[in-house]
């Protein structure tokens, strides 16, 4: 179509393409995630405030960052915290079972693949998912603090999803611990150049502590429970409760 200023209009040369999938399609996708998401909450709902660990799935028992996910999860668990994992092996299983190894509570959110990812033995509750999207998202909602331990494409998606979470105010100001200097050094350069860059400012640097310290990383974390409010739970007398209200002695 020509205009009547004589130029054509590339718009109208423009031949769109069409999608593969039905509107029908497309509303039984949205059910799956509705119901997914449902599941998801159900199952989580009584597991108590969490801290959120993040890492490799491909880190061995004997690798030293097992080990100190391990302790890590451990002294948060003492804590009184949920420890929350993506479910499978390696720096995931590590934290699961350290949260264990002191008697504390251990739950995952599990993603179904075809390879790599089954879920630990170290878990009180888990729950699987089919989407990426569901399952990011459960692990966040329930968490008020993350740990990034070293891991590949997936755990710095992760960090930098809570991260801007953070950043935007869509959720508090939850403390996020980046453990392991070494194997985040280059990661933590190109965050310096985004800094000098201007795509960052200097307040998001706040945003995230960078250490190689259990004490460190445990004492940044308690902050959280008094800046929101958290407290222990009372122990729970039911007898003594249908006593009481019976008027019995």
């Amino acid at each position: 179509m020509v205009k009547e200023s004589g130029k054509i209009d590339p718009k109208q040369e423009i031949r769109f393409l069409e999608g593969p999938r039905s509107r029908w399609q497309e509303f039984k996708f949205t059910i799956k995630v509705v119901l997914e998401f449902i599941r998801g909450f159900r199952a989580l709902h009584f597991t108590g405030p969490c801290v959120t660990v993040f890492g490799s799935a491909r880190f061995k028992e004997d690798h030293p960052y097992y080990d100190a996910t391990r302790q890590l999860s451990a002294e948060i668990a003492k804590m009184g915290f949920t420890i929350m994992t993506g479910g499978g092996p390696g720096i995931m299983e590590a934290a699961n079972r350290g949260a264990r190894d002191v008697g504390g509570r251990s739950v995952a959110c599990n993603i179904k693949l075809p390879m790599e990812q089954h879920h630990n033995p170290y878990l009180d509750k888990f729950v699987n998912f089919n989407y990426f999207f569901v399952r990011k998202t459960l692990l966040v909602k329930y968490s008020y603090a993350f740990v990034i331990m070293p891991g590949g494409f997936g755990t710095l998606d992760e960090m930098f999803e809570a991260m801007t979470l953070i950043q935007t105010d869509k959720i508090q100001d939850f403390p996020v611990i980046i453990f392991g200097k070494e194997y985040h050094t280059q990661l933590l350069l190109h965050i310096d150049k985004m800094l000098v860059e201007k795509t960052i400012s200097q307040k998001d640097m706040e945003l995230f502590l960078v250490t190689d310290s259990i004490d460190d990383a445990v004492n940044h974390i308690k902050k959280c429970i008094q800046q929101f409010g958290l407290s222990h739970e009372k122990p729970s007398h039911p007898l003594r409760w249908i006593l009481e209200k019976l008027n019995v002695e």
